[in-house]
């Protein structure tokens, strides 16, 4: 259903009232937008008649918005910004489409970015727009079309595609396990165990997997807390405990034997990698192009959406 007539002015009036609100004068209006200054009156009487709100304050010569004008110019502001980017995108990119992707910045970084070579030469009319987020988020409350993210395909309102499951592995400095003796997980409980923001749980899933699924496993010490990977990787090779970290991501430092495995392999975590997105938006095209292309590169058994 779309709006009454009036209350969908008209771009120019919109224009002259958001720049009043930004200049603070109408000669000042009429310069930047080339227009005289009683044009602009008009453009501005014209809004005050169609949505049947006084807007202006004037004072002798001069025009000035009432607060709740003001208000309504910063919300005008944010649309016009939204239109003509819009607009630009549009005038970079006619034949295709735009995705505005939120990614992990790990998993973005060692899993997707390398593969979007073969996407861009496949399907170069498609424009990925990527941002970092570490935790989930509303997609009602950002402007995204789709997101990359861990967990267990779940998410509220939204389909999803999985990509990869996370298996991980306890790794520590080499020098950390020197005279020490690991025979069972909770030798590892001798030494600070380090926890990642994002998975606050994966200690206690580990032990209790570790255990045969027992629950009533000794208390786990409080470790520091970090909110990237990046940093508890390096946090874990300068000796300040052992990490709990995903096997693809620190194969590189164990070759080179700045980590070490502190017990025993990797073990599948409770959840996995997923391409999410909104169901409202299932048929966006430059998101289906992108998830249909995306499945083939997918790792899990369950690559089907749901």
């Amino acid at each position: 259903m779309s709006a009454p007539r009036r209350f969908l002015p008209s771009i120019a009036s919109l224009r002259a009232l958001e720049a009043l609100d930004r200049l603070g004068s109408a000669t000042a209006v009429a310069e930047e937008l080339d227009l005289t200054q009683s044009a602009v009156s008009r453009q501005l009487q014209t809004l005050e008649a169609q949505i049947g709100v006084p807007l202006i304050l004037r004072e002798r010569k001069r025009m000035r918005l009432t607060p709740a004008a003001a208000a309504y110019a910063g919300e005008v502001r944010d649309a016009l910004q939204q239109i003509a980017q819009a607009s630009i995108k549009l005038t970079l990119n006619p034949k295709g489409g735009t995705l505005n992707l939120a990614i992990l910045p790990t998993f973005g970084m060692r899993w997707l970015v390398p593969r979007l070579a073969q996407f861009a030469k496949l399907y170069p009319e498609i424009t990925i727009n990527m941002s970092t987020r570490l935790k989930p988020f509303s997609f009602a409350a950002e402007p995204f079309d789709a997101a990359i993210h861990f967990g267990r395909g779940d998410w509220q309102g939204a389909e999803a595609l999985q990509l990869k499951e996370e298996y991980v592995i306890p790794v520590c400095a080499p020098q950390l396990l020197q005279d020490v003796q690991i025979a069972k997980p909770s030798d590892l409980l001798q030494f600070p165990l380090l926890h990642i923001e994002t998975r606050p749980d994966a200690w206690r899933e580990w032990f209790e997997r570790q255990n045969g699924g027992a629950t009533h496993l000794p208390a786990l010490p409080s470790g520091t807390l970090y909110d990237q990977f990046s940093t508890i990787t390096q946090a874990a090779i300068h000796g300040l405990g052992v990490a709990l970290l995903p096997d693809y991501l620190v194969e590189q430092d164990l070759a080179a034997g700045r980590l070490k495995a502190a017990y025993g392999g990797p073990t599948q975590s409770l959840g996995a990698y997923y391409l999410v997105w909104p169901r409202e938006k299932s048929n966006h095209g430059a998101l289906e192009v992108f998830r249909d292309w995306l499945a083939t590169q997918a790792e899990g058994e369950d690559a089907l959406p749901r």
